[in-house]
């Protein structure tokens, strides 16, 4: 057994671990009685990608590249490549893929089992509107390949079905044409929601990508730093440097987390004005653009040995403002939080998924270091104006959602549940849909 934690660090769970082969074999490994996960990379925040007691399915192991065409920009590859890989492969070659999350760290199976959004969801929809066919194994060896043209059910299943549905062996993506790896972007000091929503608002024609850091402790009033970026359509003739692969390590879990009362405030003063006074436009590529904390490997150590949360939540735009102001007024009386604050806006594009997150409105999405019940507490109060504004939670973050807030958030539970594999589970299945 092996013990294994998701990358919130709440808890670590033993596992029976196991690497699949180059090759997916024609029978998952599974012992009289056991249920098992795949597992990618283990960056889902919360306990999607925990099986306590169970088996894992380790799938880095299954990451070739399988098949490519330059004409349609459809690339076929196991599910164990890293998006890294696709990205810094394809990126020199004039493609790229057409929606990324915050972490380039992240599997082509697990980007489809969570069906992940990136910065341009008014524009190119989420991870799962631009796969083309995808190849499922499920326990009993049945190898089931459906796209949005072939079994559809199953597909719709599948994208954002949190792995319950069988495993990802691999998949066809549709890349996009980008010139190149740089980005035209531009920065923005906000000082209230309405400000952010009309510089979302107007932003959403003109820009592909859109996002925003917000102070968590600002409350109501909601200063934060709004970001926006284009690709450049050509040749630059004077580049800065692109960044290089030396990355920066937390080296060590501390005892306890670097984000607490004490520095929160300051950090998140020092941020704001920072970013205000070099508010602007310049050129950026990609990679610090997209995925700034892949930067600094293992940064979910600063949390401390109790780790911590994320919540992230979407409500509909039509009383979403009001909804966002009472979600930050409870976060800043409550002293809790993080400088890791983003909020952004979806666009109205419908979900592929059944279980798919994205809906037409607004998210809001923080980390929250493990304080007990106090932070308990807080979620309890964040649930009630979630729910009561007719939004949901992000599964792929969470961790301590009640039954009811995932059965009101997500109206086509019932039609998924049929293509569940009846002995693949999770620990959020077991306390999401009890077993």
């Amino acid at each position: 057994m092996v013990a294994v934690h998701s990358w919130g660090r709440l808890r670590a769970a033993e596992h029976a671990f196991h690497p699949l082969a180059d090759h997916p074999p024609a029978r998952l490994p599974l012992s009289a009685g056991q249920h098992g996960l795949a597992y990618g990379m283990g960056r889902s925040y919360g306990d999607v990608c925990l099986n306590p007691g169970g088996a894992l399915w380790a799938t880095r192991g299954q990451d070739r590249f399988i098949a490519w065409d330059e004409a349609t920009g459809e690339l076929t590859c196991e599910a164990g490549v890293l998006l890294r890989d696709i990205q810094r492969t394809f990126i020199p070659r004039g493609w790229m893929l057409p929606v990324t999350p915050g972490t380039q760290f992240a599997t082509v199976g697990g980007a489809i089992a969570n069906d992940v959004h990136g910065k341009n969801h008014h524009v190119h929809g989420s991870f799962g509107d631009h796969v083309c066919a995808l190849q499922l194994l499920r326990t009993d060896g049945l190898l089931v390949r459906c796209g949005p043209g072939l079994r559809p059910d199953w597909f719709a299943a599948t994208v954002g079905g949190l792995g319950l549905t069988g495993v990802v062996t691999q998949a066809t993506l549709r890349l996009r044409r980008v010139a190149g790896p740089w980005l035209d972007t531009e920065t923005i000091a906000y000082g209230s929601l309405q400000e952010f929503f009309a510089l979302a608002d107007a932003s959403e024609a003109g820009w592909e990508y859109t996002v925003s850091w917000i102070d968590c402790l600002s409350g109501a009033e909601a200063r934060g730093i709004f970001m926006r970026g284009n690709h450049v359509p050509g040749p630059v003739a004077s580049a800065p440097p692109a960044p290089g692969d030396r990355k920066r390590t937390v080296p060590f879990t501390p005892p306890f987390s670097l984000v607490n009362r004490w520095s929160l405030r300051p950090f998140n003063t020092a941020y704001y004005h920072q970013h205000r006074q070099r508010a602007g436009r310049r050129l950026q590529h990609y990679e610090p653009f997209f995925y700034p904390l892949d930067n600094l490997l293992e940064w979910n150590r600063i949390y401390g040995r109790r780790g911590f949360y994320q919540y992230q939540c979407a409500v509909p735009r039509e009383g979403g403002e009001a909804a966002i102001a009472a979600l930050l007024r409870e976060i800043a009386a409550s002293g809790q939080g993080s400088f890791l604050g983003v909020l952004k806006t979806f666009g109205a594009r419908a979900p592929v998924g059944m279980l798919s997150f994205p809906m037409p409105g607004v998210t809001l999405a923080l980390d929250f270091p493990h304080r007990g019940e106090p932070t308990l507490r807080l979620f309890d109060r964040l649930d009630a104006v979630v729910a009561a504004a007719g939004g949901r939670l992000y599964a792929a973050k969470d961790a301590r959602m009640p039954r009811t807030l995932f059965e009101a958030g997500y109206p086509h539970l019932a039609e998924f549940l049929p293509y569940r594999d009846p002995r693949i589970r999770s620990a959020m299945s077991l306390r999401l849909l009890g077993d």
